[in-house]
């Protein structure tokens, strides 16, 4: 073999190195956002459960929100539909380490059970994917919120999947959402105590955000 042939080879043998590298790099940091942050935000939930669930059950705790290291947390939001083992922490704000392990809790919204709007957001894809199922949850479906000394049974009254707004769509976090276009909406009138839970309307894309609404069916000391 000639010694120019020999450099032309090398030439080429170099980028396709480099390519399969990129590619690697590529496979590898999907594999991470779609699995590996859900296998670490699991992990983070189950600690901040317990860290939860231990200061509810000391006798002298107050009733305000517990301190975790992912945020201040101040319920838990258990879906049946979603199976008796779903119970995902909710914490105060909507940050990226808050939305990381659980649901956040729209700032200037109503508290669990207060008349308004009990706003929620999650992931839908990567970082737990707390509301995955989202588009399977029906008219009627109840979403329980469990805080220190009561749980707030709310009843959804639009389906997961019922609207779809660009993620700028401030008015479903209003105390009482009015939609502009009037479409899917909450009954208007007011006095209600709402909930509502938002995340992503596609699965790889994230402009545009699911929203259902539901409203507080009853409420039981815990």
């Amino acid at each position: 073999m000639s010694a120019g042939r020999s450099r032309r080879r090398g030439l080429l043998l170099w980028p396709g190195i480099a390519l399969i590298l990129v590619g690697v790099g590529l496979l590898g940091y999907v594999g991470w956002e779609f699995w590996g942050t859900t296998w670490v935000s699991h992990r983070h939930r189950d600690q901040a459960l317990t860290q939860i669930e231990r200061e509810w059950a000391r006798p002298q705790g107050g009733s305000g929100a517990v301190r975790t290291t992912w945020g201040d947390a101040t319920a838990i939001i258990r879906i049946p539909r979603f199976g008796s083992d779903y119970a995902v922490p909710v914490f105060e704000g909507t940050s990226d380490d808050v939305l990381a392990t659980g649901f956040g809790h729209f700032d200037h919204t109503a508290a669990p059970g207060e008349v308004g709007n009990f706003a929620l957001a999650a992931h839908r894809i990567t970082h737990g994917e707390p509301l995955r199922r989202m588009p399977e949850l029906k008219i009627g479906d109840e979403v329980l919120v469990q805080t220190r000394t009561t749980t707030f049974t709310y009843r959804l009254t639009t389906p997961g999947s019922g609207l779809v707004v660009p993620f700028t769509a401030g008015w479903v976090t209003d105390p009482l959402p009015t939609n502009p276009d009037g479409g899917v909406e909450p009954a208007q009138a007011p006095g209600q105590r709402l909930i509502t839970l938002t995340t992503c309307s596609e699965l790889f894309h994230t402009d545009n955000r699911m929203v259902a609404f539901g409203v507080l069916e009853k409420r039981v000391a815990s």
